[in-house]
């Protein structure tokens, strides 16, 4: 059994190791088929974990959360199903609309995909530049009121918008990108997030596979693969970062764990950090990320190390997904 987490304030229990369902899509993969994506999202049920992140874009049809509905419908009260809404798919490209109308319609269309009458964690997957933040957290308040929303979250936010969402409905989660190079909330949302109780689920722990250290050096991209448009994939940083990984490895190796069981494990023990959303598109990937919490000889001396080698390794050029 994994260890389980509280969400927020409410009395809802997470892993820290969470499945992010976005590769199962295969819209920025390569190699996804649908036979191995469910096997994927049930291997990660199999393996423990109970937290399952989605979002009404994640795949042009609503794939993702059709694939959660038909796979873990056997096993819909032991599991936590977190989705978003707010921006959509117009002929391929992703449009932002986050006005009350459009989310509580996305909202009924994610809960049908899904083959449930709840969901314990809806986020607002990015404000909406054209509409009122405040307008968008109401409807939310209105789903919580409903009982189609159990607890309200909000992604790829300033500290700002955290606040003004939260004046309107109290917030749950907050979910951000953060890992081991790309660390800016640590001075921002963080502590805020801290300070008012609301659990931090960060997205890209291991950078997009970046920090799992099974990338060559000299590694192609398909064309399809929307890993190579980051900075982190490219030039100088590129190469800075096989650098670093390759401490990892020596880290990882003293005792005696892979890279990925490191990178996780260091990323659920940061301070105010709730749970890791690690995405999978095989079975095999995610079997290996749900142990990570199970490590038995990471502690703090391990940190040490870990700490020097993200000195070392210097500024990073970072971008996030919105």
């Amino acid at each position: 059994m994994q260890p389980r987490r509280r969400l927020g304030k409410t009395n809802i229990e997470i892993t820290p190791v969470a499945m992010g369902c976005w590769p199962v899509t295969g819209i920025t993969s390569v190699d996804v088929t649908r036979e191995r994506s469910e096997a994927t999202i049930r291997a990660a049920f199999d393996a423990g974990i109970n937290f399952f992140d989605t979002a009404y874009m994640y795949g042009y049809d609503g794939e993702s959360e059709k694939m959660i509905g038909n796979v873990l419908g056997d096993v819909r009260d032991e599991i936590v199903i977190a989705t978003k809404c707010g921006l959509h798919w117009e002929n391929k490209a992703s449009i932002s609309n986050a006005t009350p109308e459009r989310i509580i319609a996305e909202c009924d269309e994610s809960l049908k995909r899904l083959g449930t009458d709840r969901v314990e964690l809806y986020y607002l997957h990015a404000p909406d530049p054209q509409v009122p933040i405040a307008e968008s957290a109401g409807a939310i308040r209105d789903l919580m009121q409903a009982g189609k929303v159990l607890s309200a979250g909000l992604s790829n936010a300033s500290v700002g918008e955290l606040a003004e969402f939260n004046a309107v409905c109290s917030l749950s989660a907050y979910q951000p990108h953060y890992n081991m190079l790309q660390r800016e909330i640590e001075d921002s949302q963080l502590p805020w997030c801290i300070e008012n109780s609301v659990s931090t689920m960060v997205y890209w722990p291991l950078m997009k596979g970046l920090l799992a250290g099974k990338l060559p050096r000299d590694h192609e991209f398909d064309p399809k693969d929307g890993r190579q448009k980051y900075p982190m994939f490219q030039g100088e940083e590129w190469k800075k970062n096989h650098v670093f990984i390759d401490r990892l490895r020596e880290i990882a190796a003293d005792i005696g764990h892979s890279v990925p069981d490191l990178v996780i494990n260091w990323t659920i023990r940061q301070s105010g950090i709730t749970a890791a959303l690690c995405g999978a598109k095989r079975p095999e990937q995610i079997v290996e990320t749900a142990g990570a919490p199970l490590l038995a000889h990471f502690h703090k001396t391990r940190s040490a190390p870990i700490d020097q080698a993200i000195a070392d390794r210097g500024p990073t050029v970072s971008r996030g997904a919105v």
